[in-house]
């Protein structure tokens, strides 16, 4: 039988823009975005991006997003790379996406689209691939303009009915509506599932530690150290997306459940963040939060506050315990290695660590030991007879100073924290 090679399709030549906007609101360090944004067309496999750019505005223009100077000299350089697709690191309207690729002959991509198309590769559980195709959807339909006026169709029936029928433009946003409610359907099932899996935990009498963070800052590098585990970890944006759990046992003796989540970016596009609000509520769930920051990055700040922001926006309650963790002082110089040890030494609630090498992580284990354990309190309550369960997890807990019978049901006198307080209640 003979052997036939199939040569590989040639890789997509791409190149990036960054617009910096003058009075843009959201405003990033331009060299950093642009940086990122390569770093984001890097992850996506069958790109090869030849050059990158940014392209300062005074404001941006409703029909083409740059002025017709700036146009004509992009599309000049575009034309003598052979440049096949453009991503622009920001949000272009509809219409400025098509007119651009009228003009460019290109194909446009903008942030949203670029981080869809990363996720949409690398969804790997059924819960992920419709998340993905449900934020995909809901970004195509905003898409839809007006392109093919000439596809107008005439309605049914006898024609007593005069005037034009739907459009294409309408039809698409229909099939569109269609598909977005049989994914919902789908995703809904698949949300249950996982609601009876956590339901499940919770019966466990194990705290859950969630790890969140700008993507590339070693969640998951972190998460194979702690746990033995064999997650894709890689220095690519966006490595990993499905969530994973393992458990982990603390120096003191107790276990832990620890969650692996997908990284966080600015400007992360409202559809993902409403697609992945299941999938995120492992960390709403959390006993504690390890939040990874990559301590070396320039922006590691900004990194930071924005994941704040998405935790705000998620609905993470203010009272969950928290542990920034500071990754990678293996690859900071030696003096700014040293200095940062000793601050978060001296900093409430920040461990120092290399995922990679493992330094700081028994310093780490035993600040979250001492989080989950937290100050203590006494609270006396009335647990109801049908409620069996969690008088038994009290007692599993080693939390019950006194227990009496009454008319009611069991009166407890118990003394715990405020995470495992708020484990009881979710039992």
């Amino acid at each position: 039988m003979t052997d036939y090679y199939i040569p590989e399709a040639p890789d997509t030549r791409a190149w990036v823009i960054h617009p910096e906007i003058k009075n843009d609101q959201d405003r990033r360090e331009p060299e950093a975005a642009l940086a990122e944004a390569v770093a984001l067309a890097d992850a996506l496999p069958g790109l090869e991006v030849l050059g990158s750019e940014i392209v300062r505005l005074p404001k941006r223009h409703p029909g083409m997003l740059f002025g017709t100077g700036k146009i004509e000299e992009l599309k000049q350089r575009l034309k003598q790379n052979e440049i096949e697709l453009v991503l622009i690191d920001g949000h272009v309207g509809p219409v400025q996406q098509r007119n651009l690729e009228k003009e460019w002959k290109v194909k446009i991509l903008d942030r949203t689209g670029l981080i869809l198309e990363i996720f949409g590769d690398r969804a790997a559980t059924r819960e992920g691939v419709l998340q993905v195709e449900m934020a995909a959807l809901s970004y195509q339909r905003t898409r839809l303009v007006r392109a093919w006026t000439h596809l107008e169709r005439q309605r049914g029936g006898l024609g007593f009915v005069g005037g034009p029928g739907e459009t294409q433009i309408e039809a698409d946003r229909r099939a569109i509506d269609e598909q977005l409610v049989r994914l919902k359907r789908q995703l809904d099932k698949v949300v249950k599932t996982r609601a009876l899996h956590r339901a499940s935990r919770a019966k466990v009498p194990f705290p859950i530690v969630a790890l969140v963070g700008y993507t590339n800052a070693g969640k998951s590098t972190l998460f194979n150290r702690l746990t033995g585990a064999e997650v894709m970890a890689k220095d690519m944006l966006f490595a990993t997306l499905d969530p994973t759990m393992r458990r982990v046992v603390l120096p003191t003796g107790d276990e832990v459940i620890l969650s692996d989540t997908v990284g966080f970016i600015s400007d992360l596009p409202t559809e993902l963040v409403a697609a992945f609000r299941a999938t995120l509520e492992e960390v709403l769930d959390a006993d504690l939060v390890l939040h990874v920051r990559d301590i070396g990055h320039a922006q590691t700040a900004e990194q930071a506050r924005e994941v704040e922001t998405i935790l705000s926006s998620l609905g993470l309650p203010e009272d969950t315990p928290k542990i920034e963790v500071w990754n990678k002082i293996d690859a900071l110089e030696p003096d700014r290695h040293e200095a940062a040890l000793e601050r978060a030494g001296r900093t409430e609630n920040v461990s120092a660590v290399s995922a990679i090498t493992g330094e700081g992580m028994d310093a780490l284990l035993d600040e979250v030991s001492r989080a989950l354990g937290g100050a203590k309190h006494v609270e006396e309550m009335v647990v109801p007879f049908s409620d069996g369960r969690k008088r038994a997890w009290l007692f599993e807990q080693g939390l019950v100073e006194e227990d009496t019978p009454t008319e009611d049901g069991h009166r407890m006198t118990v003394r715990w924290s405020a995470a495992q307080k708020a484990r009881f209640e979710r039992l």
